[in-house]
């Protein structure tokens, strides 16, 4: 009989020698993905356990209008929890993610997944009304310091949505550099795009390919242009040696890593709601892949969250 899945978290791993940044988790939508059975755990929570395994950063990805608005709220606003400023451990980075774009410019065609999408109400702004918000909040929030997750997602939009996504990923790249902040790419599908667009328009001086999806070849070319490369989950899975190839081939201070919690759970808890507390895991198996010490990929790890978006 086949295994069945824990419905709940990873287990905690045991503490990193050095901390270390989750650079890229989305807090407010964890709870969406968790059993009815289970409680969700609250921003301090979170926090508090990350910091338990060595974790104790993290970049807070807002990536649609209502999110967004949430990040910008929690980073003004977040509580103390005691012995721990929570607000103190976390960063964000706002946008409007490339399938978001589609949709607030209503022109969604079906890509490769055939799925089809519903508009919510906060769809109805138009394109260019939303990025206009992205940019109020990047403006008046001194600990939003990236742009993103912006760029492609050609698995989920035909070429309507794709000629839209470009436009929204320019003007997103337009913003970084206009305010002088980091990027972080979404990149599914389309990696020639993004580079296109990248090395047309000119790329944010600290531009992160989050949740890195290309292989050894597309690694080299970022390296070239000292773009930064977010490892996450898929780099533990098994048949993922075209990720693992690309984490060896580039220099260490250009690696980073990161949950996309709730998504994209390390082996051997693939399936389980992701934390970022769980990219402890993900870094343990780096430091194997890269044939390193765990403490010297953690503190490059770390030295390169804070050279790209400043200190916490």
């Amino acid at each position: 009989m086949a295994r069945t899945r824990e419905r709940g978290f990873p287990v905690d791993p045991e503490p990193l020698p050095v901390p270390v940044v989750d650079d890229h988790t989305h807090l407010e939508s964890i709870a969406g993905v968790l059993p009815d059975d289970v409680v969700a755990p609250t921003v301090a929570e979170h926090v508090a356990r990350a910091a338990a395994a060595g974790v104790d950063r993290m970049v807070q990805v807002g990536c649609d209008l209502p999110s967004a608005r949430w990040t910008d709220a929690l980073l003004r606003e977040a509580p103390a929890d005691g012995a721990r400023d929570v607000r103190g451990a976390l960063l964000g980075a706002v946008a409007i993610h490339p399938n978001e774009a589609v949709l607030h410019a209503d022109a969604h065609d079906v890509g490769p997944d055939g799925m089809t999408y519903e508009r919510a109400e906060h769809h109805q702004v138009p394109l260019d009304d939303a990025i206009a918000e992205i940019a109020r909040i990047a403006r008046g929030n001194e600990r939003v310091r990236a742009i993103g997750e912006t760029g492609m997602d050609l698995f989920r939009s035909g070429p309507r949505g794709a000629a839209v996504q470009r436009e929204s990923f320019r003007a997103h790249v337009a913003l970084a550099k206009e305010l002088g902040l980091a990027l972080q790419i979404h990149d599914r599908d389309a990696h020639a795009e993004v580079i296109e667009v990248l090395l047309a328009d000119g790329a944010p001086e600290r531009t992160v390919f989050h949740c890195f999806s290309g292989d050894e070849e597309m690694a080299r070319l970022c390296a070239e242009h000292g773009w930064y490369l977010s490892f996450a989950g898929p780099v533990t899975y098994k048949a993922n040696d075209h990720l693992r190839a690309a984490l060896r081939a580039v220099p260490l201070e250009l690696v980073l890593a990161e949950t996309d919690a709730p998504y994209l759970t390390p082996h051997p808890f693939r399936g389980q709601p992701n934390a970022p507390y769980a990219v402890a895991h993900t870094v343990r198996a780096m430091a194997q892949v890269r044939q390193v010490a765990l403490e010297d990929l953690c503190r490059a790890v770390s030295a390169n969250a804070e050279r790209v978006y400043g200190p916490w």
